[in-house]
């Protein structure tokens, strides 16, 4: 193992030492011998096969592992034909094949052995991508996992921990990354000036190389702090000007450039609005100067400048990007994708999925999710969340185009990374599984969240039973245990203001951007039928998150406000199910600080300590939410609990 950083799921092992024969890879012409595919089968060859002769082109040799390139496959799908004596790997183009290496090697390491199969697979989604929220000053905003390794004071960095990057996330099936901050500032906002250029072409260069699209987030108001202009409005054309230049600039310098990520008009971030122009209109400027060069711009639908008085029951942060963005559905180009967030909120551990992904009948979209736990513990708890991604992915929008599934309507998949130079990348191993896990749903969302999350394993940490159960255990049920010890029932934004680390119930609840529990002595839950939120949803939906007496329970609270004495479709009270989750989340927790530590002796001591120090960490902290938010809502509402149980 690398001693400066993890290889995580690709530190290959031997797998047939006893093999002392001749293994041959054979390829015609048409496939580049230095290119990823072939390169990464003679690293895992090497590793697994420790006594073997590895050749090029031996007629007889005991194993042969063919490679080739079909033009009858699209450019990312595979082929893999197999048995005990080799394999055949055909691809659509060399990105193609190397999915196809990795997918055999995934096959044959969980196997343990080498294996039979015939195999087909084309990628569900076009666009996989990852949007690294790194500093140009080496800072990761929400980073949980230590400093930026794309980033070093001020400048930009290309080394062997960035290939190791490029091909784990590839392994994953992941094809682009925006690498710096879409909260673009201080020497970022210069990151597409000349001067950065050289870097940005080794950088695009090493990500091509493993089928990697190189993004960049990019300040809306560049023609101004880049440029010198004294305007960005996108309508003037000597801005639209000054962009084509610089697009024609930046992909002479780096080709493999995928496009722009771009956040505007929220959070203090520039943007059309100054100019009185709407997002079609910057997107659309944007997309037609990078479009000579195939370039695409990811537009966030991230916009909610709707500032409110927490007396106000009619306006609601919920609907500010639905009303942002239905009304612009066809009026985007064809290389705009709008990158819409799971939910309308911000990636709480519960939300409902957001309604615009059944509304944008004509515009390419990509839904957005966030690995990096920013309210989902911080990587300091485990908190698997491929189970949550998988049923957004797979939830049915009710529109009358069909299928009307999200995977089904979405075009693109991208997902706030989690990465940082810690050794392990995720600062807990156990996060790894969000990041491997984010990729492989969306190249194949067929699989299980199960299914990922074993694969996971016995490529991370080998082929133990012992090991395999324990985790699969703990990753299963993180999330749902997280969401019962800090917001159950849909409740969101219960944490501390600023760092979101941590319960506080009424933190955010009188801050200016929205009010989000409502808690009284009476009830609580935000009605949002009288804010206009539920019909945003078709048929049958907006009735269903209408009506308390249907409303799923998990998402009750966020659609109903109802009195603590309503009964749930589970049995209970509002009130006794807030008391028990809480105790019952905490008690889970427990559990998983027992399995883990069960685990000790078949573990790497410094993985085991790692884990460890952070199960010890989730359980005081689950601690403080159960006794917090217990305390509260006992406080509020009078009612004692039926257990008996002490409520601080």
């Amino acid at each position: 193992m690398n001693d400066k950083f993890s290889s995580l799921w690709l530190d290959y092992k031997p797998l047939f030492p006893g093999f002392t024969g001749r293994a041959a890879i054979r390829c015609p012409s048409r496939v580049d011998r230095q290119g990823a595919a072939v390169s990464e089968l003679i690293t895992a060859l090497k590793a697994m096969l420790p006594a073997a002769e590895l050749t090029f082109g031996a007629d007889s040799a005991g194993l042969i592992f063919e490679l080739d390139i079909g033009d009858f496959l699209d450019v990312e799908e595979y082929m893999i034909s197999a048995d005990e004596r080799g394999a055949a790997v055909i691809g659509g183009s060399e990105r193609g094949l190397m999915y196809g290496v990795f997918a055999y090697l995934r096959e044959i390491r969980t196997a343990g052995s080498l294996v039979r199969m015939n195999k087909r697979v084309r990628p569900a989604l076009g666009l996989r991508m990852l949007d690294h929220w790194d500093n140009a000053d080496g800072t990761v905003e929400r980073g949980y996992s230590g400093s930026s390794f794309f980033f070093r004071e001020g400048k930009l960095v290309v080394d062997e921990r960035t290939e190791m990057y490029a091909r784990l996330i590839a392994s994953a099936g992941i094809n682009a990354a925006a690498i710096n901050n879409v909260n673009v500032r201080g020497d970022a906002v210069r990151l597409i000036a000349e001067e950065n250029l050289p870097g940005l072409a080794r950088l695009s260069e090493l990500f091509s190389r493993w089928g990697i699209a190189l993004y960049l987030s990019i300040d809306f108001s560049a023609p101004i702090s880049v440029g010198g202009m004294r305007t960005a409005d996108p309508l003037d054309p000597a801005v639209g000007y000054w962009w084509s230049n610089k697009a024609r600039e930046l992909w002479k310098a780096a080709p493999g450039l995928g496009g722009f990520l771009v956040k505007a008009d929220s959070e203090g971030q520039p943007g059309p609005y100054a100019y009185g122009r709407d997002h079609a209109d910057g997107a659309n400027m944007l997309a037609r100067a990078v479009k000579p060069f195939g370039g695409r711009i990811i537009w966030r639908a991230f916009v909610y400048n709707c500032t409110q008085d927490w007396r106000d029951e009619r306006t609601d942060r919920a609907c500010a990007g639905y009303r942002t963005f239905a009304p612009l559905d066809g009026h985007f180009d064809a290389n705009v994708i709008l990158q819409v967030k799971n939910g309308p909120m911000d990636f709480q551990v519960r939300e409902p999925v957001h309604p615009l992904f059944g509304a944008m009948r004509h515009t390419a979209l990509a839904a957005e999710f966030q690995l990096a736990q920013e309210y989902t513990g911080q990587q300091l708890h485990v908190c698997c969340l491929l189970p949550m991604f998988r049923e957004i992915l797979m939830w049915n929008t009710a529109c009358d185009i069909q299928p009307g599934r999200v995977i089904d309507r979405i075009q693109a998949a991208a997902a706030v990374a989690n990465t940082g130079d810690s050794f392990c990348w995720t600062g807990s191993e156990l996060a790894g599984a969000n990041l491997y896990g984010f990729g492989r749903l969306t190249f194949e969302p067929q699989l299980t969240a199960e299914d990922i999350i074993d694969e996971w394993i016995s490529l991370t940490f080998g082929s133990s039973e012992r090991v395999r159960e324990a985790l699969l255990q703990i990753l299963l049920g993180s999330h749902r245990a997280y969401e019962g010890y800090t917001a159950p029932l849909g409740l969101g934004w219960l944490c501390k203001p600023g760092t979101h680390y941590g319960p506080d119930p009424w933190g955010y609840e009188f801050d200016r951007w929205g009010t989000y529990n409502r808690a009284d002595r009476e009830a609580v839950g935000v009605d949002r039928s009288r804010t206009g939120y539920t019909s945003l949803y078709p048929e049958p939906l907006r009735e269903l998150y209408s009506d308390p007496e249907k409303c799923p329970d998990e998402l009750l609270l966020f659609f109903c406000r109802v009195k603590y004495t309503h009964v749930l479709h589970s049995g209970k009270t509002v009130i006794q199910h807030i008391y028990d989750s809480h105790f019952d989340g905490y008690a889970e927790a427990e559990e998983f600080a027992r399995l883990w530590d069960s685990i000790e002796s078949e573990l790497d001591p410094a993985v085991y300590d790692n884990g460890r120090r952070r199960f010890k960490e989730q359980l005081r902290s689950a601690g403080e939410w159960r006794d917090v938010i217990n305390a509260f809502f006992h406080r509020l509402s009078g009612v004692p609990d039926e257990q008996g149980r002490k409520l601080y």
